[in-house]
C-alpha cells in the first residue's frame, strides 16, 4: 500500500483482497475499463477512495425498499456565497463542508440532501468533470445537477506576491510551504492535476499544512504560517491575499429530483435566482452566477 500526500494506492493484490475477489478477475475488470485505476512503471494501481466510490455506485436495493429521507445537510466543498446562501435564506439547511470527494460519498450513501462539487481531472486541469462524474454512476438514476457558480480558482500568495509565483513550478522552486487541502477535495484534485501537466509528482510536494477550506488557507497565508495554496478569487478577496488565476470551474449541487422538491431545496433554489443572490455574487467578486439554478445534468 503507498501512500503519497494522503492518497492512498493498493497494489492488484492489495485491491483484490480489498475488494473480495481474484486477481484474475480484478485484471478482467481492468481490461474492460470497468474499474477505476492507473498505470504507474508498468504496474497498476488502484486508489482506494476510487474504489469506494465504485463499490456505492453499484449498490442495489430490494425491490420496494426504498431508501430513508437524508437529513436536510448540504455537504460537500464549501464556498463563502453558497454558505451565506444557506444562512440568507432561511432554508432549514445546515453545511457539512468535507469537500467533493467526502460529501460525494455521502451523497451517495443519503447520509446529505444535496452536495457541492467541483470535480478535476487530473489529465485536464480546469476542464469541466463535474457532469463526466456523476453521469457515469449507475446509482444517480434518479439526481440532477444543478447549476451553482463558475468560479476563478487560483493561487493564494500573500499580498504583492513576493515569490512571483505565477505556476506550480515556481512554487517548488521557491520552496514555497504549501498549504494543501483534504485528498478528494476539489482544490487538491486541481493542485494534482497541475502537478501532473508540469511533470512533477506527489513526492516532489514539500512537507506542509493540511486544512479543510479557502478560508482557512488565506487565514494561513494571512498568518505567515504558509506561502501558497489553492482557493478561489473570492476566498483572497475576503481574506486579504494575493491572487494569481488558474483556471474557471463549475461549482455545482447535486441532489436527487425527488429531493429537489423538497420545501427546503426549493426555497435555495428559488434563492439562487434572485436579485440578492446575484448582487451578492458580485461583491465577493470572482463568481458568475448567470446559470445559477440550472439544470446542467439529468439521465
Amino acid at each position: 500500500m503507498l501512500e503519497n500526500a494522503g492518497l492512498t494506492l493498493l497494489t492488484t493484490a492489495e485491491a483484490a483482497d480489498y475488494l473480495r475477489i481474484k486477481e484474475r478477475k480484478l485484471y478482467e475488470l481492468v481490461a474492460e475499463a470497468a474499474i477505476p485505476c492507473t498505470k504507474v512503471s508498468g504496474k497498476w494501481l488502484f486508489p482506494r477512495a476510487e474504489l469506494d466510490r465504485w463499490l456505492l455506485a453499484g449498490m442495489t436495493r430490494p425491490p420496494g425498499l426504498a431508501p430513508a429521507d437524508p437529513p436536510p445537510i448540504l455537504g460537500g466543498s464549501h464556498d463563502p456565497l453558497l454558505q451565506w446562501a444557506l444562512a440568507e435564506c432561511r432554508a432549514g439547511i445546515a453545511m457539512l463542508p468535507e469537500g467533493s470527494e467526502a460529501g460525494f460519498r455521502r451523497f451517495l450513501n443519503g447520509e446529505v440532501i444535496a452536495t457541492a462539487i467541483h470535480f478535476h481531472d487530473v489529465n485536464a486541469p480546469g476542464s469541466d468533470a463535474n457532469v463526466r462524474i456523476v453521469s457515469t454512476q449507475t446509482r444517480h438514476y434518479d439526481s440532477v445537477l444543478i447549476g451553482f457558480a463558475a468560479r476563478t480558482q487560483g493561487f493564494l500568495v500573500a499580498p504583492g506576491n513576493p515569490l512571483k509565483i505565477a505556476t506550480i513550478g515556481d512554487a517548488l522552486a521557491a520552496k514555497a510551504r504549501l498549504v494543501m487541502r483534504p485528498q478528494g477535495a476539489g482544490a487538491q484534485q486541481l493542485l494534482e492535476a497541475l502537478m501532473k501537466q508540469a511533470g512533477f509528482s506527489d513526492n516532489d510536494l514539500p512537507a506542509s499544512a493540511i486544512v479543510p477550506t479557502g478560508p482557512d488557507v488565506a487565514q494561513a497565508i494571512r498568518l505567515g504560517h504558509c506561502d501558497v495554496g489553492i482557493a478561489t478569487e473570492a476566498v483572497a478577496l475576503a481574506g486579504g491575499a494575493g491572487f494569481v488565476p488558474l483556471v474557471q470551474e463549475r461549482f455545482d449541487l447535486l441532489m436527487r429530483q425527488r429531493d429537489a422538491f423538497r420545501p427546503q431545496l426549493q426555497k435555495l433554489l428559488a434563492f439562487m435566482r434572485s436579485a440578492g443572490f446575484a448582487a451578492q455574487a458580485k461583491e465577493l467578486g470572482g463568481l458568475d452566477v448567470s446559470a445559477a439554478g440550472q439544470v446542467r445534468w439529468a439521465p
